[in-house]
């Protein structure tokens, strides 16, 4: 097994499984426009993306007659309600928590995410997670988002890493993982991550 210098960890899906909630903030805010969203869409079309591409396939399946523009706008809106819900109550797995304090000592750990600064920061904050955290990579940071390696690689240079271990959950960031030339782990969901990362890291798992 390699000598992994840092991990990189995607926010969604991995540290925390708030996409159900990302989907319900959104429906609520786009159903007064005419747009439904439902989490079968949601999960096959909006997971793993930027935000602004999901605005415009969310512009598409409204036929034209919104603009992705005049979608974006509802975005503040839906932020706030996101962050109200989950700040409140940030759904992380204990398992995960106490995996990311073990971990700390050891490796330096980053955040990689398609979703901006200020929706992922306070909710690290409120679980008690960004203090563990040597650096971070959110989607209004890069010119490039998943599955390009720029996130990655933007990730690890702050680190000064050289060969980081990538825990993923979806396509799009497995693939920008990949291109950076650094190892990756799939995880199913939240719930798993403690224990893939710690097979991995004990050379258990390819």
């Amino acid at each position: 097994m390699p000598a992994y210098d840092a991990i990189l960890f995607d926010f969604d899906g991995v540290l925390i499984d708030s996409e159900p909630l990302h989907c319900a903030c959104w429906a609520e805010v786009l159903a007064p426009l005419g747009v439904t969203l439902d989490w079968t869409t949601y999960r096959a079309h909006c997971i793993g993306v930027a935000d602004r591409d999901m605005i415009a396939f969310l512009a598409a399946r409204a036929g034209g007659r919104l603009s992705a523009e005049r979608l974006w706008q509802e975005y503040p809106r839906k932020n706030r309600k996101f962050l109200e819900r989950v700040v409140a109550n940030p759904p992380f797995p204990p398992e995960t928590v106490a995996l990311i304090g073990e971990l700390q000592p050891a490796y330096p750990l980053a955040v990689v995410s398609s979703s901006g600064r200020s929706e992922v920061e306070p909710v690290l904050a409120a679980g008690g997670l960004l203090r563990f955290l040597s650096g971070a990579v959110y989607g209004d940071e890069v010119g490039r988002h998943k599955p390009d390696p720029e996130p990655y690689i933007l990730a690890a240079a702050r680190l000064g890493a050289r060969s980081p271990l990538v825990v993923e959950d979806s396509v799009p960031g497995i693939e920008s993982a990949r291109a950076a030339g650094f190892d990756v782990v799939r995880v199913g969901s939240a719930d798993e991550t403690a224990q893939v990362v710690r097979r991995r890291l004990n050379g258990q798992a390819k």
